[in-house]
């Protein structure tokens, strides 16, 4: 594998961290700079993990895993997609920005797809570390963007941006579903 697909695959791998970011750059509302920076990071260190674990456990999976790892990403983005079109129509503004929990949630959804880009790895002679870096770095810059982007698009257009993320949310959600049938 040469450098220019390593960087196709990382931003492929960061599109859907990208989408994320947005959505959830739309529903912060204070400490933006520093909940930029916390969610393009666990995102980042997520799409980072999952190829090496990917790599390490290669063919004991036995494909297993990623029979399902659709959906998986489909129940959780659907979950939290449909949770930010309900807090829309929330009245107080009881959201802090940022619950651990949701953070993580997120970034195992958005990476699965990087622990079967892993396994592939294991498939080729590669250099793991500079695969896992670059994969984390365009991943953090990309995410970053997609914050500030989705806090803009939200403070231009308040309530209906978060439910417009909610619904991309939903849709990507949908994607990996049709994935996993086709």
């Amino acid at each position: 594998m040469n450098y220019i697909e390593l960087l196709l695959i990382s931003f492929a791998l960061s599109m859907d961290a990208f989408s994320v970011s947005i959505c959830k750059g739309i529903t912060l509302k204070y400490k933006i700079k520093r909940n930029s920076f916390i969610i393009s990071l666990s995102f980042s260190i997520f799409q980072m993990l999952m190829p090496l674990l990917g790599y390490y456990l290669g063919s004991k999976l036995n494909n297993y895993f990623l029979s399902f790892n659709h959906i998986i990403a489909f129940i959780i983005l659907s979950i939290i997609g449909i949770n930010m079109i309900k807090e829309s129509y929330k009245k107080e503004d009881i959201n802090i920005g940022l619950s651990i929990k949701e953070l993580i949630s997120l970034s195992i959804a958005t990476s699965i797809d990087a622990l079967a880009v892993g396994i592939t790895f294991s498939l080729f002679k590669i250099n793991l570390l500079l695969s896992i870096l670059t994969i984390g770095i365009i991943t953090f810059i990309l995410c970053l963007i997609g914050v500030n982007l989705g806090k803009y698009l939200s403070n231009k257009y308040e309530q209906k941006s978060e439910i417009f993320g909610g619904i991309i949310l939903i849709i990507i959600a949908l994607k990996s579903l049709l994935d996993y049938f086709f």
